[in-house]
């Protein structure tokens, strides 16, 4: 199996497996506790269904959508993922990269591969920066400014990791950041000897934001929980969200919202939008998935903030769905991780591709000209 035999997220699931260790693939795979809201996160697209309209003279439709102030060329682009050189070792430069040639946008985590500077000089094209509130506010305010030098486009705040979740696959394959290796883990890193060889051979891992301000996670072999527990700042509050969003003074979304009240107190703080995420299934598990929350937010609060689907897409459809509730645009991580890892740029670049003709095709079929006629109109749901 190689890259031209990639048809779906399945395909580059199967295809990275092959190739990453089992402790990072897990990482990439697992979600929190029994991983429930792992799984409903794609299976609540299953209980409603698409309504084509016919013969609406389509031609060629629309795909654009602006988001964070910026157009695209789809309505979906790549969420922020921490320690993509782990899955490949040009890592946020091949991500960076394809979402560019895509015409959409590439979102950098705070605990990224490569740091905000070389991301930004190899790659032209719209990026977001994905900030975690540290306990050591100067960290913050170094990522925010280092933003501002660089000319990103915007940024977003999780807000739902605070402290870890319970990710019991990562504690299994002992997965840490670093890698190491140690009995548990060695019999698969010898399995993927190409894996060993670039890990070994080309720039050292690091958490580029950050390895300034802190040895943790970058000289330190730790579980990610270890890290999250130890450098994110529990007492996160909306003062500390307000302050960031000023300090930004740009396009600003909180990154972690679920509920129709914190979708209205994110305007009252001056955001410009939120994205509906429960962190891919790998925080509080038995939540909601974000599909089950887009229309009830979208009636709450209309045109007044952007809404961005983040989690569970897989499909063209998916998406389509997602802007019939009531969506601005989508997000999508774990099928990204996989096509890199299973292909560097060109994977990422061939998901990229798979889901644009798959959106191009499924607005056709359903006769829409361009994103506005995805309304509530063609969106049944089941009882």
């Amino acid at each position: 199996m190689n890259l031209k035999d990639c048809y779906n997220f399945d395909d580059f699931r199967r295809l990275a497996k092959k190739k990453l260790p089992a402790p990072i693939f897990h990482y990439i795979d697992g979600g929190a506790d029994d991983e429930v809201t792992l799984n409903r996160n794609t299976e609540a697209f299953n209980d409603c269904d698409l309504v084509p309209g016919i013969l609406n003279s389509v031609g060629e439709p629309d795909l654009s959508t602006t988001v964070f102030g910026t157009k695209i060329n789809m309505p979906l682009f790549l969420s922020p993922t921490a320690m993509q050189s782990l899955y490949h070792p040009d890592g946020d430069k091949a991500s960076a990269r394809a979402a560019e040639k895509y015409g959409t946008i590439y979102s950098m985590s705070t605990m990224a591969s490569f740091s905000i500077e070389e991301v930004s000089s190899i790659s032209s094209g719209p990026k977001i920066f994905q900030l975690y509130i540290h306990k050591d506010q100067s960290i913050t305010d170094d990522l925010i400014d280092r933003c501002k030098a660089t000319n990103f486009n915007g940024m977003c705040i999780t807000v739902d990791t605070i402290v870890a979740g319970n990710r019991e696959r990562d504690h299994r394959t002992g997965f840490t950041t670093p890698p190491k290796f140690n009995l548990e883990s060695l019999l698969s890193f010898a399995m993927r000897p190409k894996w060993v060889f670039n890990y070994f051979t080309h720039k050292k891992f690091e958490l580029a934001n950050l390895k300034d301000k802190t040895e943790k996670g970058t000289n330190i072999a730790k579980s990610v929980m270890e890290y999250i527990n130890e450098q994110y700042d529990p007492a996160m509050n909306w003062k500390d969200a307000e302050y960031c969003i000023k300090k930004w003074n740009g396009p600003m979304a909180l990154k972690g919202v679920m509920s129709v009240d914190d979708a209205k107190r994110a305007i009252d703080i001056g955001c410009t939008a939120i994205m509906i995420s429960n962190h891919g299934g790998r925080q509080l598990d038995g939540s909601r998935s974000p599909f089950d929350q887009v229309k009830a937010i979208k009636d709450a609060v209309d045109d007044k903030l952007e809404i961005i689907l983040d989690g569970g897409v897989r499909r063209g459809t998916h998406v389509l769905k997602a802007l019939a509730a009531g969506a601005t645009a989508c997000s999508f991580g774990k099928a990204f991780l996989f096509s890199l890892g299973a292909g560097g740029q060109q994977g990422v670049e061939k998901l990229l591709k798979n889901m644009q003709e798959e959106i191009r095709r499924d607005m056709i079929l359903m006769g829409c000209k361009n994103i506005s006629e995805l309304d509530s109109s063609k969106l049944i749901y089941r009882k």
